[in-house]
């Protein structure tokens, strides 16, 4: 099997990674890539949000199969350009991903399909987003309509704040959805959808705030942790029966079915499950651990997905290790990064034992040399027989880097392996759920 991966960030190395892994595959080229993706297969100079381009490309390489990583190429329709050309593509058509493109369109989905999540109210002025402010009340819950990277949402206790993030969106011509703020912690589970079929990976937890302690603006990602030793029991098949499963059956009904991924993100509420959003690919940086473990070969699971043959699926099979990964940011992300400075290190913190490197915004300046070129820069990820283990190693690892100006989180899954993470059961008081780890 010969794969194009479409992208150019951390979620698209990794994929590139484990493709790499699978026996069945026996080439694999990426656009446009990074440094790191570049070192292992063929990259291409293409826009990857240019829908024609694409297809070009695929038919040119005679792919068996096109990866589409970022959200932007979807929303432009390249995967519609890719089908149009017969080629299996593993990502959804621009009208399903709507899903990701509109919360509000996300939202009307999910109120059809009866999918538990966050009530919101659609704002379009000043206005009307005072009366949904006043109406959840604080913490405000303010959120781009259209695709933001991760970093068009605020949360904030400040009515004012919460209204001048709401202007900024009317400002650029866009609408705002405001949400009831839901409490408890917050995972993240990707389901591989054929358009009919479902099938979940390990659920993972990421870190937004660009500081430690969440404090600081969001970002697209600064790290994240699988499994989840803390998440209740039955989780996973409460996502596919809840979730996942009523929304590919509504997608299908509106008669736009959903190939690809769907990554819901979750919070734990006292009132129990509840949606905060959908995204229709692969989540960065959670896709970077959660690969680390699997161990059922990538290319024949997303040439299913894309096939509509998941239901001949066998039960994934997983690593027993847990899996950290942690981002290292440019100076000044998420606001405007500094690019450009050589990045040092790498090949020492691939010598540490179950630990390697995932490329983001890299590239290789006129000498070959590794240089920052975007806002999340790399991730460190690593392995460990438990989070303590595998947290250690992604930290030793993090401390080899080296970045002037370079920033990171130092707690990532750090509460989860002192056993801090509190799931409250609806109706019952808060309860510590000890790590395993």
């Amino acid at each position: 099997m010969k794969v194009l991966v479409i992208g150019p960030g951390g979620r698209e190395h990794a994929i590139v990674r484990s493709l790499l892994a699978d026996p069945n595959v026996s080439e694999v080229h990426a656009a446009p890539g990074n440094a790191g993706i570049s070192k292992l297969v063929p990259t291409h100079a293409v826009d990857a949000s240019d829908p024609d381009a694409v297809a070009a490309l695929a038919s040119r390489l005679t792919v068996d199969l096109v990866v589409v990583g970022p959200e932007a190429p979807l929303a432009a329709g390249v995967s519609d350009a890719v089908r149009a050309a017969g080629i299996p593509v593993f990502g959804p058509s621009m009208a399903a991903a709507q899903l990701e493109a509109s919360k509000a369109f996300a939202k009307e989905v999910m109120a059809e399909a009866g999918v538990p999540t966050a009530m919101a109210k659609v704002a379009g002025n000043a206005e009307e987003a005072a009366d949904a402010l006043d109406t959840f009340g604080a913490p405000y819950v303010v959120k781009d309509d259209g695709l933001a990277a991760g970093k068009g949402v605020v949360v904030t206790n400040n009515r004012d704040e919460a209204l001048a993030h709401a202007q900024s969106c009317f400002d650029a011509g866009g609408t705002v959805v405001i949400e009831e703020f839901l409490d408890g912690p917050e995972v993240s589970v990707f389901v591989l959808c054929d358009g009919r079929d479902t099938v979940a990976l390990s659920p993972a937890q990421d870190f937004k705030r660009i500081f430690d302690n969440d404090e600081g603006p969001n970002t697209g990602g600064m790290g994240a942790y699988t499994p989840l030793d803390w998440a209740p029991e039955g989780l996973v098949q409460e996502v596919i029966d809840r979730v996942a499963q009523p929304t590919v059956n509504q997608m299908a009904h509106r008669g736009t079915p959903f190939v690809g991924v769907l990554f819901v993100g979750l919070a734990l509420t006292s009132r129990g499950t509840r949606v905060i959003e959908f995204n229709v690919r692969f989540g960065d940086p959670e896709t970077q651990a959660v690969l680390a473990r699997l161990k059922t070969p990538l290319g024949g699971l997303l040439m299913a997905a894309a096939k509509g043959e998941l239901d001949k699926v066998q039960p994934l099979r997983w690593s027993k290790e847990s899996a950290v990964a942690v981002v290292v940011a440019a100076e000044n992300y998420p606001g405007s990064p500094r690019t450009g400075d050589r990045i040092r290190g790498l090949k020492k913190v691939e010598a540490i034992e179950g630990v390697h490197v995932i490329h983001a915004g890299t590239k290789l300046d006129a000498e070959g040399k590794v240089v920052s070129a975007g806002g999340r820069v790399l991730a460190v990820v690593a392995l460990g027989t438990d989070l303590v283990e595998a947290r250690e190693r992604a930290y030793d690892g993090v401390e080899l880097v080296q970045l002037e100006g370079g920033q990171f989180r130092t707690d990532i899954g750090g509460k989860a392996a002192r056993g801090e993470i509190k799931v409250t059961t609806p109706g019952a008081a808060p309860a510590t759920t000890k790590a395993k780890a």
